[in-house]
């Protein structure tokens, strides 16, 4: 057993090692909790990285299909086909809707994918990031420098290329409760909640304490926006979404279930939360739109799509 640069046990893979979350070559994505009865398969052309840090258990392998694969805790977080589908998403769906967003917080996202498309808003005067799990941004800068390119660091004087971001290595529920109750100066247009799924350290972020932290960490509610991942869909757990939504409508006066097509994801779908708290905000319609240039560099999000994200099948729209 070997150590990494920051002194987290790295396992070494040869021809004879045997990971758990694999089997007979497969990548196996199984979880009676979350998805009962199916499962999510991938196969490994190479192990890349098999680590465990006081947060998590990582893995990353190669796929032929999808490329670099970034699992956390047994659950696929991102692969290099279709990352982007996701990370545009979560990003502009509430950034668009925003006249004007200066001050931008993501909670999670290690990996970089949502700071980048942070960044590509020249409006945008702060972008910060806040992390609990450093080797995430370290393997993300390995395996997926595509994603992290926010994080590049100058050679010389090790500050980020970007001046607009700021990196946070602390727990995202305390960070907000500071913000929380500090001062105005401090708080945030937009907060983006890039967690993984609700178990180990993302599990505080799926409960209503944490929606109204977020609204206290907004600069003003009625004019900012929050977008949550929910870590389900419609398919995998309508009722865990149900009473979801509900607890965010318990402290945001507007509250829209999205989606994004994912194909790495369990069924291939994965959902988001918008919230706002001024009700005569249609959050189904963007505010701003992409320029020219913007557009070009996208590959999912355009106004068309952010609106039909929202459209829901008639027997979930009629549970909300």
């Amino acid at each position: 057993m070997t150590r990494s640069e920051n002194n987290d046990p790295v396992q070494e893979f040869g021809p004879d090692f045997q990971h758990p979350w694999i089997k007979d070559g497969w990548f196996r994505e199984i979880s009676d909790d979350s998805f009962p009865g199916q499962a999510f398969t991938l196969l490994v052309d190479q192990i890349l990285e098999a680590r465990s840090t006081q947060f998590q258990d990582i893995l990353v392998f190669h796929n032929k299909e999808y490329g670099n694969v970034l699992v956390l805790d047994g659950i696929v977080q991102c692969t290099e086909r279709d990352e982007f589908a996701y990370q545009e998403m979560i990003a502009h769906i509430p950034l668009y809707l925003h006249s004007a967003p200066k001050r931008v917080l993501v909670i999670g996202g290690g990996d970089g994918g949502v700071l980048r498309e942070v960044l590509r808003h020249s409006c945008v005067q702060q972008a910060t990031l806040v992390e609990i799990d450093e080797t995430i941004i370290v393997l993300s800068q390995k395996y997926f420098p595509s994603m992290s390119v926010g994080l590049r660091t100058n050679a010389k004087t090790s500050e980020f290329e970007d001046s607009r971001v700021q990196l946070r290595l602390c727990d995202g529920f305390q960070y907000l409760k500071d913000v929380a109750k500090g001062p105005a100066s401090g708080k945030f247009d937009v907060i983006i909640t890039d967690s993984s799924d609700p178990e180990g350290p993302a599990e505080a972020f799926f409960h209503k304490e944490y929606f109204q932290l977020l609204k206290d960490s907004l600069i003003d509610p009625s004019k900012g926006f929050i977008i949550s991942q929910t870590s389900e869909n419609v398919w995998l757990n309508v009722d865990y979404l149900t009473n979801l939504v509900g607890e965010a409508r318990s402290v945001f006066e507007n509250v829209q279930y999205c989606y994004t097509m994912v194909p790495s994801y369990t069924s291939g779908q994965l959902g988001l939360l918008v919230c706002n708290n001024d009700k005569s905000i249609d959050l189904k319609h963007p505010n701003r739109e992409p320029s020219v240039k913007e557009q070009k560099q996208l590959k999912y999000y355009n106004k068309e799509i952010h609106s039909a994200s929202f459209v829901l099948p008639k027997w979930v729209e009629s549970k909300w």
